[in-house]
């Protein structure tokens, strides 16, 4: 049997486009293994969140901005 392909329309609306608010807050122990792991194993999943904002500490902001001009030589 012929497998159909279902056809959905694109929402208009933008609202529904933009993605859901932020509600959950994590703490970054607990995020950046899981987000390593899948960035480690290549999980598709993971580019559908990539243009998606964080909100941090003004002082985890300024050591990775240092961090990301001055990493040190291995």
């Amino acid at each position: 049997m012929a497998m159909h392909l279902r056809v959905y329309p694109v929402p208009t609306d933008t609202e529904q486009s933009q993605g859901q608010e932020p509600s959950v807050r994590v703490s970054l122990g607990d995020l950046l293994p899981l987000v390593a792991l899948a960035h480690r194993h290549n999980y598709l999943w993971l580019q559908d969140f990539l243009d998606d904002e964080v909100t941090i500490t003004p002082d985890l902001y300024e050591v990775l901005r240092s961090f990301r001009c001055c990493r040190p030589s291995a």
